[in-house]
């Protein structure tokens, strides 16, 4: 087994500190906390130009996947947009990262409420955003209320950005709005919250989320490959597993309950065994190879 991945490290150093519930032990993509009779649900994700997007790529898309991949945290806990606090360092062209900030604020119905502008010397640009949603369902869905006997559920297909990204990178044809602007299932999020187990969205690669949801549930989840919904050609199904940024809703519910929004059965939640995920019945123990972890250097 390979050691663990310095951002895997940095975490598990910060679960020292995270001690209040609403942190959920940072097993969690967002906190949640009960404020004033609501419960306000928060996430902040970071983007960095070389890493989650390519040098030189479209500011407007770059403000649109900002806010996509936050919303899709607050999609996955079934919260509402409320509003953003936006972290911005300057570049080669700011008003047309407000042209398309402005466009996905609207079209997620979110509002600024704040934030900080800064800027550096030469090199990538790093950005962040804070986005507040207010719960629409208590409890609040989880990654780690998975159960035996649970189904194990995705939204939609998988690969569309991988193929997007090369689309992009490469200069060719091919449809690269998968990866420039990313759709967080709001609505799906939404109308699962009420009866999942256990959700979460699609970021790093179905797999490596996947294992990350079983792990959290103290359960092992078996999935059936074959009957992952892909959007790349067959041969690139192992592919698709693992490379992520598609944002699609990772779910589980009790196998007499049908989803209340269009979904494809893809495995089943077994007790524990020495491995969180098995794969067509192999098992996998080790995270690497399984999705994106952050290393020191760009990997994408």
């Amino acid at each position: 087994m390979t050691a663990p991945s310095p951002e895997f490290a940095f975490i598990a150093g910060l679960r020292a500190l995270a001690t209040d519930p609403a942190a959920r032990g940072l097993v969690d993509d967002c906190a949640v906390i009960e404020f004033g009779g609501e419960t306000l649900v928060l996430t902040h994700d970071m983007m960095v130009e070389g890493v989650h997007f390519l040098p030189g790529q479209d500011p407007a898309d770059v403000a649109w996947k900002l806010v996509a991949t936050n919303i899709s945290d607050l999609a996955a806990k079934g919260a509402e947009p409320v509003g953003v606090l936006l972290g911005y360092t300057l570049g080669a062209d700011d008003a047309r990262f407000l042209e398309g900030f402005g466009e996905a604020l609207a079209y997620y119905r979110a509002t600024l409420l704040g934030g900080d502008t800064v800027s550096g010397p030469p090199g990538a640009q790093t950005l962040g955003l804070t986005a507040i949603g207010r719960a629409t369902h208590r409890p609040v869905p989880s990654r780690s209320g998975a159960r035996p006997g649970d189904m194990l559920y995705l939204t939609g297909p998988v690969g569309a950005a991988m193929i997007g990204f090369e689309a992009l990178r490469d200069g060719t044809a091919g449809d690269s709005l998968a990866y420039r602007r990313p759709t967080a299932r709001l609505a799906q999020g939404l109308a699962l919250a009420p009866h999942v187990t256990a959700m979460m969205d699609v970021s790093d690669g179905l797999l490596l989320d996947a294992m990350r949801m079983a792990r959290a549930s103290g359960t092992t989840f078996a999935i059936d490959s074959a009957a992952v919904p892909i959007a790349t050609p067959e041969a690139r199904r192992a592919e698709a597993l693992r490379w992520g940024d598609d944002y699609q809703l990772l779910f589980t519910m009790p196998k007499a309950i049908a989803p209340p929004v269009a979904a494809h059965a893809i495995g089943k939640v077994v007790a524990a065994s020495d491995s969180a995920l098995l794969l067509d019945g192999t098992v996998l123990t080790d995270a690497s190879g399984l999705g994106y972890q952050h290393t020191r250097a760009p990997v994408r």
